[in-house]
């Protein structure tokens, strides 16, 4: 992929990663973590509610059926790792409830959050 086509899709992720937070806050989640790097991979957000960590991956698409697709591209293990990764960073969490989202944006359309998308690995 070209540098200036890598760049363009760099911005477009960032613009898509803001939506989705604002997305989790106006349903009352309040977050913890954006684009929480780790060594075994990125998390794209960390939010909590009611006592739930929720570890969530935004998928930017542009058409509307290309979400199917982009959740077969989410790379589960990839994600839980990085997870677990994020607990041992937050110890004092240990003991509440966690779960998997992905948010799914695409040109035209609400937000879509498949809430518990997947189980952890």
């Amino acid at each position: 992929m070209p540098a200036e086509r890598r760049l363009a899709a760099h911005r477009h992720g960032h613009r898509g990663e803001a939506l989705a937070a604002l997305f989790l806050q106006l349903k009352l989640y309040r977050l913890r973590e954006r684009r929480f790097k780790t060594p075994v991979g990125e998390i794209d957000l960390v939010a909590e509610k009611s006592g739930t960590i929720v570890f969530v991956e935004v998928k930017t698409r542009g058409r509307n059926a290309d979400m199917a697709m982009a959740l077969g591209a989410v790379n589960r293990a990839r994600i839980t790792r990085a997870a677990q990764y994020w607990l041992t960073r937050h110890p004092a969490e240990s003991g509440k409830d966690i779960r998997f989202d992905v948010i799914f944006l695409a040109q035209a359309r609400w937000p879509r959050h498949l809430i518990n998308a997947f189980p952890a690995v």
